[in-house]
């Protein structure tokens, strides 16, 4: 079950890290960057939630399960 979990925030990190790279590419983010140097708030928030949601599940997907029997 904890490997499925993992499995599947990989999946939900790369999402957010696509949306996140495309917004940074936006008409928006480009506004942003003229004026302040930097993309959009919303930008930087799904890239970091996408890396950090990649991290998460690759440690959760490599970790070994608990058993649920008990010796």
């Amino acid at each position: 079950m904890q490997r499925a979990i993992g499995v599947a925030l990989i999946g939900v990190g790369v999402v957010l890290l696509i949306f996140g790279v495309s917004a940074a590419d936006s008409l928006a983010s480009d506004v942003s960057r003229f004026f302040t140097g930097e993309p959009t708030d919303r930008a930087i928030w799904l890239i970091i939630g996408g890396v950090g949601s990649i991290i998460a599940g690759s440690v959760m997907a490599m970790l070994p399960g608990r058993s649920l029997r008990r010796s």
